[in-house]
């Protein structure tokens, strides 16, 4: 099947899992796939199903999926920077000389762990629409209209967390105040942090 024709896909508001759209059924603006339906429909007729079809991540539960994903991160950072410059700076301790060769190694060393955390965020997002941080909390990145994020869209989303950043943070407090709860990143990219759980 060509990328052309492919079905699209969305994600089940009960389980949160990936389908194709054409095997969701709707109820309402929800979509449920086939392992929920009939228990959802159960709890429609008990009056028990949630009455909004999505419930967005509020800013302290993404704060804690995000210093999830900064430990991951940050041992995988230890772990490299020990490798390839544990020699280096035990060489500059004793020979001052090799300051310059240091410093340039340790520039190296920060694009490459930029690059590790652009692929860790591009990767789980635009594969499992969520890092692993997110995920330990049921959270979801998601499209406007609920669909999932691609690679291309990951990836500027990473990027465009560096100006959420640099105003002070105040592009990530903006999530507490916005009524889908978006930082400036997500209304940069058009993105939603939701909740599949709880």
């Amino acid at each position: 099947m060509s990328p052309a024709t492919a079905p699209e896909t969305r994600f089940c508001s009960e389980c949160g899992q990936p389908r194709p759209s054409g095997e969701m059924a709707r109820f309402g603006d929800r979509l449920i796939c086939p392992a929920c339906k009939d228990s959802y429909a159960q709890k429609l007729r008990e009056g028990v199903a949630p009455a909004t079809a999505v419930v967005y991540a509020g800013f302290w539960i993404r704060f804690v999926a995000v210093l999830i994903d900064a430990i991951i991160l940050f041992v995988a950072d230890t772990i490299l920077n020990f490798a390839f410059l544990g020699t280096t700076m035990a060489r500059m301790a004793t020979n001052p000389a090799d300051i310059g060769a240091a410093m340039s190694k340790i520039g190296f060393m920060w694009l490459i762990g930029m690059a590790v955390q652009c692929g860790y965020e591009t990767y789980f997002i635009g594969k499992m629409g969520a890092t692993p941080g997110k995920m330990a909390l049921g959270l979801k990145v998601v499209r406007a209209d609920g669909s999932p994020v691609d690679y291309g869209r990951a990836a500027g989303r990473f990027f465009a967390k560096f100006l959420s950043g640099i105003i002070l943070g105040i592009g990530y407090i903006m999530a507490g105040f916005d009524s889908q709860k978006r930082a400036l990143h997500d209304m940069i990219c058009d993105t939603r942090v939701i909740r599949t759980r709880g």
